[in-house]
């Protein structure tokens, strides 16, 4: 009985020391630099030595994944799809080909996300691939891709319903970097992005567009107009700020002011219009006469974004 329990225990620390020595050698290429990497990739991609088996061959050891697995709720992992991978080489058409990884762990795939060492412009180069259409004509010239985003950070493909295509969660991807957004959509006047009813998308394209910011439409006030298609001129009388940029006046991601205003009138008047003897005097006790109380200025020029009035040359009508 003695030496049973002897022999036991050795072919037990014997089974447990190679399991370790397995795990030591199963990701060899973790000590490579993100250029070594990319070179062994390239060697794989020039051999092109693919399962025969596809997707059975990975699973047979990332099976008891979830996250793995959760791809095939979703539309990447669709086989009756045509343009989905797994209707394809399958899990191989974004991590390519198997090689010898499969024996061991000898060789490297593609890995995505923040922990993956290769570079962001490699690992969107297999997403562009397949994504090439239209909405990414201007990804190559965008903030994101000049700032080395990697498709990954924002979108979860292994997931039956990806975060950034629901518009229910789609500010909480965004403001995860943009704080500054997030911190003035939660100030007192702001477009009602805390409680998304609206959108970054409904504004910005974060594949980049041809506009300034990523903006969808053309410029700052086409995109204002899809939704305050009352400020919309021409108008008999302009009032030139209005005109060239609504964002001169207001902050459209939010403001402490009223109207999401950059600053509170007279000062934001006085940007502008120099001191004349009554329109631009700063008051000292708010609310002793019109310029100081209530709206300042807006008392009178109350049409500032442009007035049809034949009177209307003060924007006061």
């Amino acid at each position: 009985m003695m030496n049973k329990c002897i022999i036991t225990k050795l072919l037990c620390g014997i089974f447990a020391f190679a399991c370790l020595s397995l795990s030591v050698q199963a990701a060899p290429w973790n000590q490579l630099t993100g250029e070594q990497l990319e070179q062994q990739l390239a060697e794989k991609f020039a051999q092109g030595q693919y399962s025969k088996k596809g997707a059975d061959s990975c699973l047979m050891c990332h099976k008891k994944n979830d996250k793995v697995m959760a791809i095939f709720d979703g539309a990447h992992g669709n086989p009756s799809q045509p343009d989905s991978p797994m209707a394809g080489l399958q899990c191989e058409a974004c991590h390519g080909p198997l090689g010898k990884h499969n024996k061991g762990g000898k060789e490297p795939m593609i890995a995505f996300g923040q922990e993956s060492k290769l570079p962001a412009q490699s690992q969107n180069s297999v997403c562009l691939g397949c994504h090439n259409d239209p909405k990414q004509i201007a990804w190559h010239s965008s903030s994101h891709n000049l700032d080395e985003v990697a498709c990954s950070d924002c979108h979860n493909i292994h997931a039956g319903k990806d975060p950034v295509m629901n518009r229910l969660t789609v500010n909480d991807t965004c403001t995860a970097c943009h704080s500054q957004q997030k911190s003035d959509m939660n100030k007192r006047s702001s477009h009602p992005m805390k409680w998304d009813r609206m959108t970054c998308i409904d504004c910005h394209n974060p594949h980049g567009s041809m506009s300034e910011s990523a903006l969808n439409h053309t410029t700052v006030n086409d995109t204002c107009y899809s939704c305050h298609g009352e400020k919309r001129g021409p108008v008999l009388w302009e009032h030139a700020p209005v005109t060239e940029n609504c964002a001169n006046c207001h902050n459209p991601h939010g403001s402490v002011n009223e109207a999401m205003l950059t600053h509170r009138a007279p000062q934001l008047c006085q940007q502008c219009h120099m001191d004349d003897g009554h329109a631009s005097r700063v008051v000292q006790q708010g609310g002793s006469d019109a310029f100081g109380g209530g709206k300042s200025c807006l008392n009178c020029h109350s049409q500032i974004h442009g007035s049809d009035h034949p009177a209307g040359s003060k924007l006061q009508r």
